[in-house]
């Protein structure tokens, strides 16, 4: 995928999304775990303290008494993290062993009897500790005495509780986030499914397998396959009116082309021999250009229309071969035929007489004594032969249109050209090399991936049999290629 695909924006778009989601959801569950955590420690020391408010008493002298400590051993460990004190109005104050020789500073904050603070202070060591304390009125002798109890515990057991939670959490949303990833993935895919239906649907239509795009597909995309149907219906149309106009422009130069044949024999019968000669070849030409405009409109049609059928290859060359071996250049060179028996190609039979014949007798032609019909990879078909072949810097001139490197003999010098107008109406293409034979090597191949296809008659069913015998192919006189 390059940066301009569709997927990859739609995939890029949700994995953003994703991982801003996942960011946010991680610092609010480790923001909530924190708060749980302190919940349960600030829960934990309201139960200290309430056991220290129950052994707490006063001798009649008014010295603070601690009738019963804690149960948690972590008070008699020194700087274990867990604290209490217990002081009154008159400076005597009672500490846990934990607390060594420090004092844990409480604010100057005035408590009301039974009710509790929490808040932060420093304790042993620079420690952070959350603390809770509580007053209580005993008395001594009559006199009221206000005691303060205190519990703190490190709050430092806060901080890795939330650590530890950040770290499993984090590989639980790594994990997560790779299976959000797959999946925005998989659903990316199967949402624009339906385009590569079209690609290959338009792709199927330039091919020429079917007309239109098929109309079974989701309703977000259905008025763009709408759209591109009227499209080609108004294109079919448009190719309809051009190949009329064609035909008709064709058609109406036969009528002159015909009179002008006349006066060509009346010069004749007059002795003027050489004038009528040359008359005689300029119409010839001008008739084989019309003949070839409409062959080109009939090809054109044709592929924008119903699929043609497949041709089996073997026979038509046969036959094409037959034909040409009468003739005087023909017959002085040897014919060899490799094409594999079973071999079709997508295109109608008539057209793909039209393109071999152009070539086999042009080989023909310029053979010394072998010409060589093969097949390759991908349907290709190779015509080939053993004469003087063309400079590879005059490759490209004998495809253009009018071309020839050998002026001599008659012809409109349109053999390649129209082939390769036939081979582009089908999506083939034309190569031309020097030959390992050392002449010249044409190759005419489809321009995209193809399988080898089955023998298919033109009312569309499949056979491995050669098709019928067909009318002999009337060979081009052009002189083509050199």
């Amino acid at each position: 995928m390059n940066r301009h695909s569709l997927k990859l924006r739609l995939v890029a778009g949700g994995l953003m999304a994703i991982l801003i989601a996942l960011a946010v959801a991680g610092g609010a569950l480790i923001v909530l775990f924190e708060r749980h955590v302190s919940r349960t420690l600030a829960q934990d020391l309201d139960v200290h303290l309430k056991q220290l408010l129950a052994g707490i008493d006063v001798d009649p002298q008014g010295k603070l008494m601690l009738m019963q400590t804690p149960v948690d051993p972590r008070f008699a460990e020194p700087l274990s993290g867990l604290y209490w004190q217990i002081g009154d109005d008159r400076g005597q104050l009672l500490r846990s062993r934990s607390l060594w020789d420090s004092v844990i500073e409480l604010p100057p904050d005035r408590l009301n009897p039974g009710e509790t603070h929490q808040h932060e202070a420093s304790g042993p060591g620079g420690q952070r500790l959350l603390v809770a304390e509580r007053a209580v009125t005993l008395s001594a002798d009559e006199r009221p005495v206000i005691i303060r109890v205190a519990v703190a515990e490190d709050l430092a057991r806060v901080s890795a509780a939330t650590s530890a939670f950040a770290k499993d959490l984090a590989l639980a949303l790594v994990l997560l986030g790779c299976v959000l990833a797959l999946a925005t993935w998989v659903q990316v895919g199967v949402g624009l499914r339906p385009l590569v239906t079209l690609r290959r649907g338009v792709a199927d239509i330039r091919a020429g397998r079917i007309r239109h795009l098929p109309s079974t597909v989701p309703t977000e995309v259905r008025p763009l396959v709408e759209e591109v149907n009227a499209f080609i219906d108004a294109q079919a149309r448009e190719i309809e009116r051009s190949r009329g106009r064609a035909a008709d422009l064709a058609h109406g130069l036969k009528t002159p082309l015909a009179a002008l044949a006349a006066d060509v024999s009346r010069l004749r019968d007059r002795g003027e021999r050489d004038i009528a000669r040359d008359i005689e070849a300029v119409g010839e030409a001008m008739g084989r250009h019309v003949d070839r405009e409409l062959a080109r409109a009939r090809v054109r049609g044709r592929t924008h229309g119903v699929p043609a059928a497949s041709t089996s290859v073997k026979p038509l060359v046969d036959s094409i071969v037959a034909t040409v071996s009468r003739t005087p250049d023909g017959a002085r060179v040897r014919f060899e035929n490799l094409i594999a028996d079973h071999l079709c190609v997508p295109l109608d039979r008539t057209d793909l007489a039209e393109v071999l014949g152009n070539l086999i007798e042009n080989a023909v032609r310029h053979a010394a004594r072998s010409v060589r019909i093969a097949d390759g990879s991908r349907l290709s078909l190779v015509v080939e032969d053993d004469g003087e072949g063309i400079e590879p810097s005059h490759l490209s001139r004998v495809l253009a249109r009018g071309a020839r490197l050998d002026e001599r003999g008659s012809g409109a010098g349109l053999g390649l050209a129209i082939v390769q107008d036939v081979l582009d109406a089908y999506g083939w293409g034309l190569e031309l090399s020097r030959s390992e034979l050392g002449g010249l090597k044409a190759v005419i191949t489809p321009m995209s991936e193809s399988d080898r296809y089955r023998c298919r008659t033109k009312e569309g069913s499949s056979t491995s049999e050669a098709t019928p015998p067909f009318k002999v192919y009337p060979i081009q006189r052009d002189r083509i290629g050199t």
